[in-house]
């Protein structure tokens, strides 16, 4: 199994360099058409990747299918023992399952990081460049985390039933708190940051990073023009590391992350235990997210109702995993199946209210427009 984890990673590494290193070397302001094509091409890879689960579990590729997994009933049931795992069919069902739970997500991660770059007037032109570093790193903690959450479910089995209550709580708290009005000034990573690093007031191109006396004033706009200097750089003194505004923004996505894997975490293993499924959907989801933010970036505010469905399927999925067992003998071996139904219903109807209902406009005062008597 370690080949695999390790040849997955490596796959991963070459997509991401070739992304930043090819098709984005030079900065430039991503385009709708360009990042529609772009979350094509992820959602595509994403789902291509289930042919490989399939095969691979059915063949046990390098051990694959032979990690016991809790939330399933397969034909590969051990006699006498209680271990159950998983074939080719039901892995690529909890892949699935588990890549649309993430992908969903991610998009009221979206909504987080439109608030972010607007907050902190990020160009468009270097949104890329923090949206690809603060994946590569999500990449890696998520890692961690799942390895973490493999060892409490292995040790604790009753941890199952906290993380599904969480998950309740956390869909019943998305759906009545609304978490937009928030204000980005009092998030703790700012905070922590600006007392750690010394920021500079403009963005320098796309450093994250730079020392005093490395950059020189802009250059008037005409002659005569007042020069533009840096406050913070100027004051500074020579040598000194400043952090810049785009360092700000990638530790503020970073925190994001973490904070909604508290939530996507508990909910992938509400599909399935085996830390290879929960590993691989979690990382295909979220590879797409930089152009899944572009393309939705300019129309978050016509999926106003997404955000409840999105709600529902967390409670939903915390309470398929506090009822497992009892699901298990109800609907059988392909209950994880109707789940992926279940999912794909409340998220389709969800976008579908947001594009045919659309928001009331504000009472109009009697008094407008109204002529002077």
């Amino acid at each position: 199994m370690v080949w695999m984890y390790t040849g997955f990673i490596f796959l991963i590494l070459i997509l991401l360099a070739l992304d930043l290193g090819v098709f984005h070397r030079k900065a430039h302001v991503v385009s709708i058409r360009e990042a529609l094509l772009w979350s094509v091409f992820w959602i595509t890879l994403g789902l291509l990747f289930s042919v490989f689960i399939h095969f691979g579990y059915d063949n046990h590729w390098l051990g694959l299918g032979l990690t016991t997994d809790t939330m399933t009933v397969a034909p590969q049931e051990v006699a006498g023992t209680g271990l159950v795992y998983n074939d080719g069919s039901s892995a690529t069902i909890k892949y699935i399952t588990g890549y649309v739970v993430e992908k969903s997500l991610a998009v009221d991660n979206i909504f987080v990081i439109a608030m972010i770059f607007a907050f902190l007037r990020v160009p468009a032109i270097y949104q890329h460049r923090v949206l690809f570093w603060g994946i590569l790193g999500a990449i890696l903690m998520r890692g961690a985390v799942i390895a973490a959450g493999t060892t409490l479910i292995r040790e604790f089995a009753w941890i199952l039933y906290v993380f599904g209550a969480f998950l309740i709580f956390t869909g019943i708290r998305m759906f009545f708190i609304n978490e937009e009005e928030e204000d980005p000034s009092n998030n703790v990573a700012i905070r922590v940051a600006r007392r750690l690093f010394p920021i500079t007031e403009d963005f320098h191109g796309s450093h994250f990073f730079l020392r005093a006396g490395s950059v020189k004033s802009e250059e008037p706009a005409f002659p005569g023009a007042p020069v533009k200097t840096d406050r913070v750089v100027e004051s500074a003194a020579p040598g000194t590391l400043l952090a810049t505004p785009l360092f700000l923004a990638l530790v503020v996505v970073e925190v994001s992350d973490v904070i909604f894997a508290v939530d996507s975490i508990p909910a992938i293993f509400a599909i399935t235990t085996d830390p290879f499924l929960v590993f691989t959907s979690n990382v295909m989801a979220i590879l797409g997210l930089r152009s899944l933010y572009f393309a939705l970036a300019s129309m978050l505010d016509r999926f106003r109702f997404l955000k409840v469905a999105l709600s529902i399927v967390l409670v939903i999925v915390g309470v398929k995993m506090l009822t497992h067992v009892w699901l298990k003998k109800l609907l059988g071996e392909h209950f994880n199946f109707y789940l992926l139904g279940i999912v794909l219903g409340i998220l389709a109807m969800g976008i579908a209210a947001s594009l045919a209902i659309k928001p009331k406009a504000p009472p109009r005062n009697p008094s407008e427009g109204a002529g002077t008597p």
